[in-house]
């Protein structure tokens, strides 16, 4: 079967999906062609390079499946469990607390200057990555320091990688706060939730084919070569603001709506954010997402593939096609959350995110009970659905919504910082509680993690989280921007 063959079904999604959007009731704010033509010209570059920039981030994972058969300097694999856990939960702290350095910078430099800062900075890590992989399989120079030390050397590229990750998001929300009216970021979530998904294809799915037809070094080396030619396009194309293009600048209707006074400082308008009860309420949400989220992206695969001999979900369609589905997933849950947001709901995105939770933790229930049945990837697919709508909705568009045009950079930072320290958190406690594994004399995964009765902590860990993030969005229902008032 082709590549074009097997990403038929994706194409034929995202064409639907178009076509619906275009489809809907459109909100009138304003805009000409023109206008329109010129805006999908700066998001569309901006937002492709924001997926790939996934595809530099989750190829560890798919990393992990090579380099968990191949021993390190003590005869143990090179990323067991526990070491994946701690370079996931080290990357992931360093891309949370990212956002009190990057978030300034952004709402200072724009977010033209963050996306060509982030892109450049993950091509070179991943290039690194890439280098010290062909080493490993090789046994090139530095091999003995790279077996002896792997988890210190990963754990060390992979945060300097996920610092630069972190440009990414701030980037493309800031850039976007002003080109869309508060209106239209509904639909512009389903955007967001849509690139999200594709970047999550580009990661599971195309990195398991480069691992599969090109070798490891290449799952690293791909997303570098990828990013290069992007941050070029990005150069061209990628705008700041509409007038930056030849157009004119609008009222978007934002928190920032009608604020004339001069730029505050970094630490003021931290400070004023963190007294804001909506921004922080969203961000303890969205550091709930942001453990379910990878919760279920990192370790399902790790779970059909260590516990294959009893399960056989291994070979299952949901496995063999997990990227594929996770990114049809998100894009129908993207696209849900944000046409609900603004045709039913008034552009609220409390009400779409309440509803979002309640599925996830009527499936994270339903999973502690069935985590060893045949259907339960299905059930992954649908989680899925529910929390990439939710983070689209919320760090993609209640961060415009609520932060404004004029300090999006700092509250979107905030938001997507509290995301992945949910994350590390997730990361971390999963390290302590999953079972741990070994290599057996034909180097083949053994020991308590191929037996399906220890993994229960696995879904049990996803309960009260999901349960914290459906009281938190019911707080949040009826909130929406108010611009400062003359």
């Amino acid at each position: 079967m082709t590549l074009l063959t097997k990403m038929l079904p994706i194409l034929i999604l995202l064409f639907v999906v178009t076509v619906v959007i275009m489809r809907l009731p459109k909100i009138d704010v304003g805009h000409d062609d023109r206008f329109r033509r010129r805006r999908v010209w700066n998001w569309l570059p901006l937002g492709l390079t924001y997926a790939l920039l996934y595809m530099g981030r989750y190829n560890l994972k798919v990393s992990k499946y090579a380099f968990e058969e191949m021993a390190g300097a003590d005869g143990a694999s090179l990323m067991a469990n526990a070491d994946f856990g701690v370079i996931f939960g080290v990357g992931t702290i360093v891309y949370g607390i990212s956002f009190l350095i990057n978030g300034p910078l952004t709402d200072r430099f724009g977010g033209r200057f963050s996306i060509l800062v982030g892109a450049g900075g993950a091509l070179l890590m991943n290039l690194l990555m890439g280098l010290a992989s062909l080493s490993l399989m090789n046994q090139g120079v530095g091999y003995e320091f790279l077996a002896r030390n792997f988890v210190v050397v990963f754990s060390v590229l992979y945060a300097a990688n996920m610092y630069f990750q972190s440009f990414g998001a701030v980037a493309i929300v800031k850039v976007n706060a002003s080109w869309f009216h508060v209106r239209e970021r509904g639909v512009f979530g389903a955007i967001f939730g849509i690139l999200i998904s594709l970047g999550i294809y580009f990661a599971f799915d195309l990195g398991a084919k480069i691992l599969e037809g090109m070798g490891l070094a290449w799952v690293f080396l791909m997303p570098a070569l990828l990013l290069g030619i992007f941050l070029l396009i990005d150069i061209a194309l990628v705008r700041n603001e509409p007038k930056d293009a030849g157009l004119e600048n609008f009222n978007t209707a934002d928190a920032s709506s009608g604020d004339t006074s001069p730029r505050l400082g970094a630490i003021t308008v931290f400070k004023m954010m963190m007294r804001n009860p909506i921004i922080l309420t969203i961000a303890v949400i969205e550091f709930c997402s942001g453990f379910l989220r990878q919760a279920i992206m990192q370790w399902y695969g790790t779970f059909a593939k260590q516990t294959d001999a009893l399960l056989g979900l291994r070979s299952s369609f949901v496995n063999e096609n997990w990227g594929l589905l996770l990114c049809c997933a998100g894009i129908l849950g993207g696209v849900m959350a944000g046409t609900i947001s603004d045709h039913v709901f008034q552009s609220r995105r409390g009400p779409v995110a309440a509803v979002l939770y309640g599925l996830m933790l009527l499936g994270a229930i339903v999973l502690t009970f069935t985590y060893q049945q045949p259907y339960v990837g299905w059930l992954m697919v649908i989680m899925s659905m529910a929390v990439i709508g939710v983070h689209g909705m919320l760090s993609g568009t209640a961060s415009m919504d609520f932060g404004g045009s004029k300090n999006v950079g700092i509250a979107v930072g905030i938001i997507d910082g509290f995301v992945y320290l949910g994350t590390a958190v997730m990361s971390f406690t999963y390290a302590l509680v999953l079972p741990g594994e070994q290599l057996d004399a034909a180097g083949h995964i053994a020991g308590p993690a191929t037996d399906p009765a220890n993994w229960w902590p696995w879904p049990a860990a996803m309960i009260p989280m999901a349960a914290i993030g459906l009281i938190l969005a019911t707080r949040v229902w009826n909130a929406k921007p108010q611009g400062k008032k003359a």
